[in-house]
């Protein structure tokens, strides 16, 4: 696993330890961004389900400015350290350990918008339509933010979903990723 673009390019990047985390291929990661980006001037970044933090690292490397990491599994949380350390991100980022939905509370109590959402839950664990819900009830996505999702293959998500409208959807093996914008 590694940093694919932008000025970390080619960084090696730890993997959580156990097999609790389903790392993003660099082939899925690498479509993610040429699909949203693949640059950023700028803007903050949310990545909710972080795992090792290597979407959000990516995110940082071509050009967000600030990432909030949320996870709250406590390996993934040292892993995320030791990636942002590696990476020379620290002072970029925010590390949470929480659970998703508490997390999102929280970060729509500081009253900030991101241009970048990143969920990449637990195939097994989807709460997608209730994290919509809350980016909506917090006003957590910027006017010309974009929210990408990344699920299992035969996961449906919505057309739409409050103020969100599903803009692209393309396959990768086992692995769907979806991408919202405002309406």
């Amino acid at each position: 696993m590694r940093v694919i673009a932008g000025e970390a390019r080619g960084l090696q990047l730890k993997a959580v330890p156990g097999k609790t985390t389903r790392p993003t291929t660099d082939k899925v990661k690498e479509a993610m961004f040429n699909i949203i980006g693949p640059y950023f001037d700028g803007g903050k970044a949310l990545d909710l389900y972080a795992g090792s933090g290597a979407l959000g690292i990516e995110a940082l490397s071509r050009g967000m400015e600030s990432c909030i990491f949320v996870d709250q599994n406590k390996q993934a949380i040292a892993t995320i350290h030791a990636n942002l350390s590696h990476t020379g991100y620290t002072d970029k980022a925010e590390v949470y350990r929480n659970d998703s939905l508490r997390a999102l509370k929280a970060v729509g109590k500081r009253d900030v918008a991101f241009e970048l959402i990143l969920l990449d839950p637990p195939y097994a664990k989807q709460q997608i339509a209730t994290i919509f819900g809350l980016i909506d009830d917090y006003h957590l996505l910027a006017p010309a933010g974009v929210t990408v999702c990344e699920t299992a293959l035969h996961i449906q998500l919505p057309d739409t979903a409050g103020p969100l409208i599903k803009e692209r959807e393309e396959c990768y093996g086992d692995t769907k990723l979806t991408v919202y914008k405002k309406g």
